[in-house]
């Protein structure tokens, strides 16, 4: 699927900035062009994408970012067992569920759109949804697109009947425009670094990680971190351009995903650390119409 020839699709423009979001199929953003030039990845073939259960371009992971540990888990007073050849869920080479309900089987209502500004909701009542993440809910968007980056703001707000565990987090996938992956610069804040096991679930384990600021080269990476600035902030830089991912609200966690044969960086603002529905470690709990909200910020700038 192009997104320009969805007619769902949301288009937002500020200076040399232009940005695509598909409200029926996940609120994905399927597009973010600088000058012309695409900056998000995976966007070539989101049909394509959508058949396979990828993420693509700034996909929402929710219920859950990141992988489970298996098929059952217990978190705010209820439990839930997992379907795991339910079609709303992906699992990953092990055969663990991984990034929550497909971006593609989310329609969002728009409640409000101008040329740089979306707002949107879902609400998650639907008795399949229930059956995965048993907790009614409604989570809230607002994307903002000024001239210098997009701002994402998402809360979450409990329904009355009982506490809703948050789990949710971002998958945004950059790549330098005309500039090969090895020659791209990745700058990480200090962080902790989370040790995981054989099947990339966290042991409960942390070790200091410095602030890392290098050319990519053959660089490896597929890391989890708990962060330690309020306001941290990873970027990828070449060929004069800067992309920024400012975590602005709401984000304790972090995924750093670069895989050495692949041309993207993902950099993944997080509000629970990978398998928290699992493990409880760092899983927040939303009380009976409360609102948990966050913000992350993608910042661009030319001409350095």
């Amino acid at each position: 699927m192009n997104p320009l020839n969805d007619p769902t699709a949301l288009r937002l423009s500020a200076g040399a900035l232009e940005a695509i979001f598909l409200p029926a199929r996940g609120m994905l953003g399927a597009s973010l062009r600088h000058q012309g030039e695409e900056l998000l990845r995976r966007v070539e073939d989101l049909d394509a994408a959508a058949a396979k259960g990828s993420t693509a371009g700034i996909p929402l992971l929710h219920p859950w970012a990141n992988r489970l540990a298996g098929s059952h888990y217990e978190a705010a007073g209820r439990g839930a067992d997992l379907d795991l050849s339910s079609p709303l869920l992906h699992l990953d080479a092990n055969r663990l569920p991984i990034h929550g309900v497909g971006w593609p089987l989310l329609a969002w209502e728009v409640t409000e759109a101008t040329h740089a500004r979306i707002l949107a909701r879902l609400d998650w009542t639907r008795n399949d949804l229930l059956a995965v993440f048993p907790f009614r809910h409604r989570i809230e968007m607002a994307v903002t697109l000024l001239p210098d980056g997009v701002t994402v703001e998402t809360t979450l707000v409990a329904g009355s009947n009982g506490p809703v565990p948050v789990s949710f987090g971002f998958h945004p996938y950059f790549g330098i425009p005309g500039l090969p992956r090895a020659q791209w610069r990745l700058t990480l804040p200090a962080l902790r670094r989370l040790m995981l096991d054989s099947r990339a679930i966290p042991t409960g384990e942390e070790t200091p990680f410095g602030a890392f600021d290098r050319v990519l080269g053959d660089l490896n990476f597929d890391d989890g971190f708990a962060v330690v600035d309020e306001h941290p902030v990873f970027s990828i830089e070449g060929g004069g351009r800067r992309i920024t991912v400012e975590f602005l609200a709401g984000y304790r966690y972090a995924q750093v995903f670069a895989p050495k044969d692949k041309d993207y960086v993902a950099l993944e603002p997080m509000t629970a650390p990978t398998n928290a529905l699992v493990s409880g470690r760092g899983l927040g709990i939303v009380e009976p119409g409360g609102r948990y909200r966050t913000a992350f910020r993608i910042g661009v700038t030319a001409g350095l």
